[in-house]
């Protein structure tokens, strides 16, 4: 594809075919994302890779806590107290994906997430669907595929920002190859189920998942929220 068409052709896919994604073209993709520019070199960001008997034990895993801590959610503080004594069921990632956001950022949050439900045809108040559609995020969206991002913990914000430059390289690649992605920070609620899987260097901070696959032929991946204006995207000169 031209440049322009990858970038525009790019969005976040929420529903994915079982068609399988072979190994080669995986290494493929991340062979190209290496190409991406970071802090001296560093390049202070690490891949796991899930896919086969792997990833179905890993959304196994993921779904079966996401379910347990929404029940939770809804139950009295002193079962709040005993699950968080018990451990497993909170969250127990390097950071915290659900943030308070700012004043002046919540509203483009909130328009995205009206613009999908209202696409998906789920109502304000069905609380129930809102769950059933936040739960696919554990699943993957039925991608074959699921990656997860670690970011070293020595360089602090730098080494964040060096792995979002990898992870973009990373998911216009896929766009450019016809297969599509979604970026979750959702999949850093829990790094213990990652790491029964596999052997993650101390060092290296789960930042968050990628769902990698082909995407299918449903109506959520039609869904692209609205950009800003450049006019808003400029800071003025004083």
């Amino acid at each position: 594809m031209e440049f322009s068409d990858v970038l525009q052709q790019r969005r976040s896919i929420r529903a994915f075919s079982d068609t399988p994604v072979s190994e080669e073209v995986i290494d493929a993709l991340l062979t190209q994302a290496l190409e991406s520019p970071s802090w001296s070199n560093t390049q202070p960001y690490k891949v796991a890779v899930a896919r086969g008997a792997q990833v179905d034990t890993l959304r196994q895993a993921l779904s079966e806590r996401f379910a347990r801590v929404s029940t939770l959610q809804r139950a009295p503080a002193w079962k709040k107290l005993a699950a968080a004594v018990r451990g497993g069921v909170l969250p127990d990632g390097d950071f915290k994906p659900i943030l308070k956001y700012p004043s002046d950022l919540q509203p483009r949050r909130v328009a995205t997430g009206h613009g999908l439900y209202n696409l998906l045809g789920i109502e304000r108040g069905d609380h129930a669907a809102r769950d059933a559609q936040m739960a696919r995020n554990f699943s993957f969206f039925d991608a074959p595929v699921a990656l997860f991002i670690f970011a070293h913990k020595g360089l602090g914000a730098y080494s964040a920002l060096d792995a979002g430059i990898f992870l973009q390289s990373l998911m216009l690649a896929a766009t450019d190859q016809g297969l599509g992605t979604c970026a979750q920070g959702a999949l850093a609620l829990w790094r213990s189920p990652v790491a029964a899987e596999f052997d993650i260097p101390a060092d290296y901070q789960l930042l968050c998942g990628v769902s990698l696959g082909y995407p299918a032929d449903d109506v959520v991946n039609s869904y692209r929220p609205e950009r800003r204006s450049l006019a808003d995207l400029k800071v003025p000169s004083r």
